[in-house]
């Protein structure tokens, strides 16, 4: 039972990073006009 718990937990947290890593960054590419700032 706690082992089903933890294993929707992690899932979810993977899901959320992934989800982050994909679609979470297209709003800083407004801050970075024609310098390379890094947040490519």
């Amino acid at each position: 039972m706690l082992q089903e718990i933890l294993t929707y937990i992690a899932l979810g947290i993977a899901i959320t990073v992934l989800y982050q890593k994909f679609f979470g960054k297209k709003k800083t590419k407004k801050n970075c006009d024609k310098d390379d700032c890094g947040c490519h």
